[in-house]
């Protein structure tokens, strides 16, 4: 029998919390665009400028663990509107930065601010819609859709306030949204009651300083090498700091992390397609805007309405399609077919030439490859999440947050080697950047074909559930109710 205590404005809570997604994806790349004019009027250096990039996805992805720890320990609510006040302060500081330090260390405390945001919207969006699996797939659905959309609008919104107002508004465009969050919040979310529990700050200071360093690694391998020193020595401190943070996790009475919620039914399994997906999905999108912009010459707001269709497509199956198809036929065949039609849409994707057009060359293949992402993120993000309990689901949702996160950072860096090997970064020969950027496609879609592959050897079809009960389990249970139809 199911619950008949519905809260009545969960739709709009709804709309609070894909919007949060929205935003903290849209961070990523709302500033891609004015990378030029930050340079020139805050004297970055060019090695220096990528740190406005990379001091956001290094924070977020390092702290998100914390982010969903605190969701379960302080309450998600608590910690979702702690989120919006650190980013809306963080993003007037990056606005008016009047120099290369204040500007990256404005970009990291958003990072914060997101990392705080991102599990704790999640973490709410379970206990709102609960009550229902149905509502919980469409739900997900919703919030699925948000991060696409906040990829890309943040790429379009970028060139429209770049070229049209100033660099600084990419920054201060999260004030407004964020003082709305916090006025909106206490009336729409509902409150939950601390729990008992410690903050493990060792275990967080490890993790995040082995995701930064295998981040920072990756990211610097291209210019400084391979086989360097610095990459080396990096890659080595992110191995021996995350080997430290297990070894913690292991012995600590009040883990950041228990070990043991990766028994979980498929949360592991899940958790590694999440990697690959955004490993692959991020540097699809990355080089296709590229390509855009350096081989056809658009500009930066006709590059952002190129993007636009893809966009919509992912928005209007993920809310209208993916949920309906995951509750007939579960996440395993939903999710690995979709990541089978993403590598072949960035794999057609390769192929565009450097006297290419729009329409025959870019819309098809995106318009597949956003196909295979709708069906691929929300069985993923399912799979990943039923087999949480349900004071674990803060954490549950921070471990896939983070694997998609650091899955898409090193994705794109790795990537972004292979383009530049191929002649990606031979900057006005469009012949050899086009080469360099169908290599970096060629290898998305590899990614792409691999996560299928994992999807289909490695996730399981859960166990039906038990007869009803009054209450759920849990908030993860609907989605086991789903995931064994």
């Amino acid at each position: 029998m199911r619950p008949t205590n519905r809260t009545p404005s969960r739709w709009w809570a709804l709309m609070l919390i894909a919007a949060a997604q929205f935003m903290v994806i849209m961070d990523t790349s709302i500033i891609g665009v004015a990378l030029p004019e930050i340079q020139r009027e805050l004297g970055f250096s060019q090695s220096g400028l990528s740190w406005v990039f990379n001091a956001y996805v290094i924070a977020l992805g390092g702290l998100l663990l914390l982010g969903g720890r605190l969701a379960d320990l302080l309450g998600a609510r608590r910690v979702f509107m702690a989120g919006w006040f650190v980013l809306t302060g963080a993003s007037i500081l990056a606005g008016l930065a009047g120099g290369p330090a204040l500007e990256v260390t404005g970009r990291a405390l958003q990072g914060v601010g997101a990392a705080l945001i991102a599990p704790s919207a999640l973490a709410l969006l379970m206990g709102l819609f609960a009550h229902d699996p149905r509502e919980l797939t469409r739900a997900l659905a919703v919030y699925g859709a948000a991060a696409p959309a906040g990829g890309t609008a943040g790429v379009f919104l970028g060139g429209v306030l770049t070229e049209w107002a100033d660099w600084r508004w990419v920054f201060l465009v999260n004030v407004p949204v964020g003082l709305v969050a916090l006025a909106v919040s206490t009336r729409l979310l509902p409150a939950a009651v601390a729990r008992r529990g410690r903050i493990d700050l060792p275990g967080a200071v490890a993790v995040t300083g082995a995701i930064s360093l295998a981040v920072f690694g990756v990211v610097r391998a291209p210019e400084d090498g391979w086989s360097s020193a610095q990459t080396l020595g990096s890659l080595a401190g992110a191995a021996a700091l995350l080997a430290a943070f297990v070894v913690m996790q292991s012995r600590r009475r009040d883990p950041l992390v228990r070990l043991a919620i990766f028994r979980a039914p498929n949360l592991s399994a899940a958790n590694l397609v999440a990697a690959l997906l955004g490993a692959a999905w991020i540097p699809m999108w990355f080089f296709l805007n590229l390509y855009l912009q350096q081989v056809l010459g658009y500009g930066a707001f006709e590059a952002g309405a190129a993007l636009l269709p893809m966009t919509a497509a992912i928005m209007l199956l993920m809310v209208g399609a993916t949920g309906r198809l995951v509750t007939r036929f579960g996440f395993v065949p939903v999710s690995a077919v979709g990541l089978a039609v993403l590598a072949a849409g960035v794999g057609w994707l390769s192929r565009v030439p450097v006297g290419g057009g729009f329409l025959a060359d870019v819309l098809p293949a995106s318009l597949v490859a956003a196909v295979g992402m709708s069906l691929a993120y929300i069985p993923v993000m399912i799979a990943a999440l039923s087999g949480a309990a349900p004071q674990e689901a803060g954490l549950a949702s921070g471990i896939f947050n983070t694997t998609y996160q650091v899955g898409s950072a090193l994705g794109l860096a790795a990537m972004t080697a292979l383009a530049a090997g191929f002649g990606a970064d031979q900057l006005g020969d469009p012949v050899a950047m086009t080469d360099g950027f169908q290599a970096a496609l060629i290898g998305a879609a590899v990614i792409a074909g691999v996560a299928a592959l994992a999807a289909l050897a490695l996730l399981r079809r859960p166990r039906p559930a038990p007869p009803a009960r009054e209450e759920p389990a849990s908030a993860a249970e609907p989605l086991r109710e789903v995931a064994a139809r």
